[in-house]
């Protein structure tokens, strides 16, 4: 069974850091591109953050530029996603997904994702 889990969200203060994890089962990860996007309540979902398969290009979303790392390590079929200085507005469930192409921020365009994992900005 192909499956992807994310982990590693949960509550934290602004200012705060989180490091997500997306790990793969059942397949591997090396031919893949993966995207983090997440989702606020009352939102559409959004992307966050991209990688190609190598791991040789990224993409940000403007609004977490110089704060987030998008990072993979094949060997561990793990994909992570550092966020540093989180603001109340990066509240959201965030999602892992794989796509068999380019790295894009395009949901639609995402073949396999995870079950989400909930973040939480607040003082």
């Amino acid at each position: 069974q192909l499956q992807l889990v994310e982990s590693g969200g949960g509550w934290v203060q602004p200012g705060g850091s989180l490091r997500l994890s997306c790990a793969a089962s059942g397949f591997t990860l090396d031919y893949y591109a993966i995207g983090w996007f997440r989702q606020a309540p009352g939102k559409e979902r959004e992307g966050v953050s991209c990688i190609d398969h190598r791991g040789g290009s990224t993409k940000y979303a403007e609004s977490v530029k110089g704060r987030f790392t998008i990072s993979r390590d094949n060997a561990k079929n793990t994909v992570y996603l550092q966020m540093n200085s989180l603001k109340p507005e990066d509240t959201a469930v965030y999602y892992c997904a794989a796509v068999w192409g380019m790295a894009n921020m395009k949901s639609n365009l995402y073949d396999y994702w995870g079950q989400g994992t909930q973040v939480t900005v607040s003082s």
